[in-house]
């Protein structure tokens, strides 16, 4: 992924957003040809990059590409919004989009089946603590039909090697410039809209309210 200086992030803002973000797209290669699948998964972050663990649906051929080819890609992305160039403070702009992603390269792992209930528990654990309500379990499924649902999926770490953050929010334009895209984004009433106008008052250290 091609970043540019001004807008790098950091690896450990990299890594927090994995850990945070849960769901991407995972890209393996057959031959000349690429496939993707879009999931959620867990980020466990290390010193060296960190491991990810997901699963696909057995129909779904991307386990048997990257059993032949385990070299991966798994594409996390954020809030993007387009910018108008009426919002700046200066003259002479363009329109552009900003957006936050990250990019995960490593070597992936098919794994046995006895180890899909602990990922599963692991998976729904850390997204049902997101709502505020009591957490579902597997304990409620049917113990016959969970252990035919298990035999419909198949599940896959990721060895991470590669981490790249691209954080394009307008680091590298002027602050009357900065302060009018953000108020235009904020007037448009669009949820992603104003995530991305928060993102940019957070990359530039700036707090309102």
């Amino acid at each position: 992924m091609y970043v540019h200086p001004a807008f790098k992030a950091d690896p450990d803002a990299s890594k927090a957003f994995l850990s945070e973000r849960g769901f991407g797209t995972l890209l393996a290669v057959d031959g000349t040809v690429p496939l993707a699948v879009h999931a959620p998964f867990l980020f466990s972050p290390s010193e060296e990059g960190g491991t990810i663990e997901l699963h696909v649906a057995r129909a779904n051929p991307i386990h048997g590409i990257i059993a032949r080819n385990p070299q991966v890609l798994l594409i996390c992305t954020g809030p993007d919004a387009y910018v108008s160039p009426d919002w700046y403070g200066s003259a002479n702009q363009v329109p552009t989009w900003n957006y936050v992603a990250v990019h995960a390269a490593g070597r992936a792992r098919i794994m046995d089946e006895d180890w899909l209930p602990g990922h599963l528990d692991r998976l729904s654990a850390t997204f049902e603590a997101w709502y505020p309500k009591t957490p579902w379990t597997s304990r409620k499924v049917d113990p016959q039909r969970f252990a035919a649902m298990l035999k419909a999926i198949v599940g896959i770490t990721i060895a991470v090697e590669t981490i790249e953050g691209n954080w394009k929010l307008g680091q590298h334009k002027g602050r009357d410039d900065h302060e009018g895209a953000v108020a235009g984004l904020r007037s448009q009433g669009d949820p992603a809209a104003t995530a991305v106008a928060d993102l940019m008052d957070r990359a530039r250290g700036i707090r309102r309210g």
